[in-house]
């Protein structure tokens, strides 16, 4: 008698639904896991605005024509001004802020034009600047994927 060699096909049906299973779990929580990191870092690429615009006001330039707070440009967001601040513009070559007491530095996130997760399409990362100069940064994304450092708060301009 001959001895058999190999897998049953019983055997391959159960490890391909293993898998199936598997990659139900994993696929979601890896989504989850981008988009939150995806939030994380456009606080972070946002955050290394305010030293300019700090610096911006401790030299007195406060008009947008005399001040360009230095964005270079992101794949996953584009640079929004706040009406409080400036005319809003999505153009992130035209990142000149017109600089107060008060003010706000404003992202968006793009997932058609840009490398954004889908989940994130059209939410903001705001980070606003108190007449103290004191800086909060707030997001509306989802509550999941804010940081510590930037909670979910009401409306983002």
């Amino acid at each position: 008698m001959n001895a058999q060699k190999g897998f049953t096909l019983i055997e391959l049906m159960i490890v391909v639904a293993i898998i199936g299973i598997l990659a139900a779990i994993a696929i979601p929580a890896y989504q989850s896991y981008i988009a939150k990191s995806q939030v994380t870092r456009a606080v972070a690429e946002l955050g290394a605005l305010k030293t300019a615009y700090e610096d911006c006001l401790n030299n007195g330039q406060t008009a947008t024509n005399t001040c360009q707070i230095g964005w270079t440009g992101s794949n996953i967001q584009k640079l929004l001004i706040p009406a409080s601040v400036a005319v809003k513009t999505s153009a992130p070559t035209n990142a000149g802020t017109a600089l107060s007491t008060t003010g706000a530095i404003e992202g968006q996130f793009d997932a058609t034009n840009g490398g954004a997760s889908s989940t994130l399409n059209n939410k903001k990362v705001q980070w606003n600047r108190t007449a103290s100069g004191t800086w909060t940064c707030t997001t509306d994304a989802d509550s999941k994927y804010a940081p510590v450092g930037c909670p979910v708060g009401g409306t983002v301009s």
